[in-house]
């Protein structure tokens, strides 16, 4: 088995979370691309639904605005950022990462 397959040859993927609202074009925007990629599973905050975790969001990034992603450990930052690692190339190299 190579790394970073499975044992039937599936790539894995690195864990993508990703701290959005109900109605957020940009997040939809991100969610769309990182689909394109083969991303069949991200792990949402919402943070419209939740003070704390807005806060908690805050903490950790220093920004108010969504979408804040995380691909792995590597805090991508909102979808202008993600859409930029991908025209840089680095975006894929990231996400199969584990």
């Amino acid at each position: 088995m190579a790394s970073g397959r499975t044992a039937d040859g599936k790539v894995i993927m690195a864990k993508v979370v990703m701290y959005s609202t109900a109605v957020c074009p940009y997040c939809v925007r991100a969610e769309r691309l990182l689909a394109s990629k083969g991303v069949a599973e991200i792990e949402k905050v919402r943070v419209d639904l939740d003070p704390i975790r807005r806060q908690e969001m805050m903490d950790k990034t220093g920004r108010r605005t969504v979408p804040q992603i995380w691909i792995g450990e590597t805090h991508v930052g909102g979808c202008d950022e993600l859409y930029a690692l991908d025209r840089s190339g680095k975006l894929d190299p990231l996400l199969n990462a584990s």
